[in-house]
């Protein structure tokens, strides 16, 4: 299940592009990719490598999961280990593809009181009721206007949900006024308004978006880019359009991954979007999202993945008892001479680099 937009890219070969259930966030698909990555996060004190023995649930649900993003490459993820070659996944190498599933990925979680979860869904409710009524005279006002009203409903959405955002770093926009395309692993459909809570990114998006109710009419009004994550012959004019929202000085918001992975290991990033960056000669800002329970602990509770409906993820971080949303902003990555490929794997670096970021920024959604 995954709003992820991506389109491969024929121009690469060996790829290692993701097929199966498709999750909820935004990249350009790019095939030349091969295996899964662990994700890095911040070490946790006394977290011990995860013991294979131990129910994948356990294993999603306490410091273990941060050992198992330090893990070395090929080590892979306790409950999906080894990644069959491009040409071997469901769909072929040109389709989105992830190894997460439900019964794999989500941990049993504890939940909260009934009385709770019927106040959060309806705050959820009543801040789509505001944004159909806001968002449209906002944005017929020009960025200026619609900005503040976006950033304002995103922080609504993840208060309402119980998740407290916390946010490391620096503004996401370059000082110098620069467009910039913002890049995050993707785990849940959290991962969008914790980007919109900061800053006004436009996201891409998965066409299929455009045709869900209320949601992809929203989505049009904000300028979403929707994409066609099969359609190959699509791509140039897809790295055109972002390329000229860049030109513009827009922030243009990307999942790599082309699809939602749990969170504890996540997929090579597809090269696609990054031309469009080199186009535009603008930086590539990394973003680190991470979920944690509110003692800590990072959790894959929230991740949207396998055969979830986007009320199904919605509905069990409703019954959560809190989650704590980490936005770590990075350090800008120029460009320079690097061709796309560098840039996909300089840009993935830096998102699942450890360590602290400098500045805190906290609050209620």
């Amino acid at each position: 299940m995954t709003l992820t937009a991506g389109v491969g890219d024929p121009a690469r070969s060996g790829s290692a592009l993701r097929t199966g259930t498709q999750q909820s966030g935004s990249g350009v698909a790019d095939p030349a990719r091969s295996g899964a990555a662990p994700r890095t996060g911040t070490q946790q004190p006394g977290a011990g490598a995860a013991n294979p023995a131990r129910p994948a649930a356990a294993l999603l649900t306490d410091s273990r999961l941060t050992d198992s993003r330090h893990a070395a490459p090929g080590l892979g993820h306790p409950t999906h280990p080894t990644v069959p070659p491009a040409a071997q996944r469901p769909g072929g190498p040109w389709a989105a593809w992830s190894p997460c599933s439900p019964q794999e990925c989500l941990p049993a979680a504890p939940t909260t009181g009934w009385w709770r979860m019927v106040r959060r869904a309806t705050v959820l409710l009543g801040v789509l009721v505001l944004a159909l009524l806001a968002v449209p005279p906002a944005a017929s006002a020009g960025p200026r206007a619609l900005g503040p009203v976006l950033r304002a409903l995103h922080r609504a959405v993840l208060r309402g949900a119980g998740v407290r955002l916390v946010v490391r770093g620096g503004p996401l926009a370059p000082p110098d006024g620069r467009g910039a395309l913002v890049v995050a692993d993707h785990t849940s459909w959290i991962d969008i308004p914790a980007l919109g809570a900061i800053g006004p990114v436009t996201m891409l998006a998965k066409r299929e978006v455009r045709d869900w109710p209320l949601i992809g009419t929203l989505g049009a009004r904000v300028g979403t880019v929707f994409v066609h994550r099969e359609g190959l012959s699509r791509l140039p004019a897809t790295v055109a359009t972002v390329t000229g929202a860049l030109r513009s000085g827009a922030l243009v918001g990307v999942f790599p991954e082309a699809t939602t992975w749990c969170g504890a290991v996540g997929g090579d990033y597809r090269r696609a979007p990054f031309q469009s960056a080199i186009d535009a000669s603008v930086p590539v800002r990394p973003v680190t999202i991470t979920l944690s329970t509110p003692d800590g602990r990072p959790t894959t509770a929230a991740a949207f993945v396998g055969g979830q409906t986007l009320g199904d993820t919605i509905g069990r971080v409703l019954r959560l008892p809190g989650l704590v949303c980490e936005v770590r902003v990075g350090d800008l990555v120029e460009p320079g001479d690097d061709d796309r490929r560098t840039l996909a794997r300089r840009a993935c670096e830096h998102v699942r680099r450890t360590g602290p970021v400098p500045g805190v920024r906290s609050g209620r959604g």
